[in-house]
């Protein structure tokens, strides 16, 4: 049965909350969109081991590998393997017994100044269901149907946050966490 909707809010606030996860935020593209709510609403050194952007493609490829394609499934799996890596390597030996190790990561391009007309991307989380867990993934497409740039960094925000969410509490319940994407959403944004 599903549970009530929660707000954006409280989904990254329950997050926040809970000493289980930790991990590291990396988003290239339209702002830190995803992780400023994690910041916003409190508590955020529970959750948030680091959190990057690199937006100068020389800079995202001395980190990610080179790349022909920033927007793209290759470089989302680049991301999240180089991050959760990271975070398994520099901190298990202190966590790895009371810590569930994640990354979240997206690549997104925007409405800017310059126009365009393709707004999409690509989001993914790479996540341990439990400390020491072998991790899972959940990787996905998002196309960014609002016409101002401010409304799709909204809207991008709120559906990593619900992923976020899906990913930590839904994961063994896969239809509600596919439904759960859109919540506070509709198909229209």
């Amino acid at each position: 049965m599903k549970e009530e909707v929660l707000d954006t809010h409280s989904k990254a606030l329950k997050i926040n909350l809970d000493p289980r996860w930790y991990g590291t935020f990396a988003e290239i593209g339209a702002g830190q969109e995803v992780v400023r709510w994690f910041f916003r609403v409190g508590g955020a050194a529970g959750t948030v081991a680091k959190s990057i952007s690199a937006y100068d493609m020389k800079v995202s490829d001395a980190i990610y590998g080179h790349a022909d394609r920033y927007v793209s499934r290759n470089r989302l799996q680049a991301m999240l393997d180089y991050e959760f890596g990271l975070d398994v390597e520099r901190l298990a030996a202190e966590r790895a017994d009371t810590t569930s190790f994640f990354a979240f990561a997206d690549t997104v391009v925007a409405r800017g100044y310059r126009g365009g007309h393709e707004f999409h991307g690509w989001m993914g989380m790479k996540f341990q269901s439990r400390a020491n867990d072998q991790p899972s993934q959940i990787v996905m497409h998002v196309l960014l149907l609002d016409e101002e740039a401010s409304a799709q960094q909204e809207a991008l925000g709120i559906v990593g946050v619900n992923l976020c969410y899906g990913a930590f509490f839904l994961s063994h319940v896969p239809e509600e966490l596919v439904e759960s994407l859109l919540d506070n959403l509709t198909t229209r944004r």
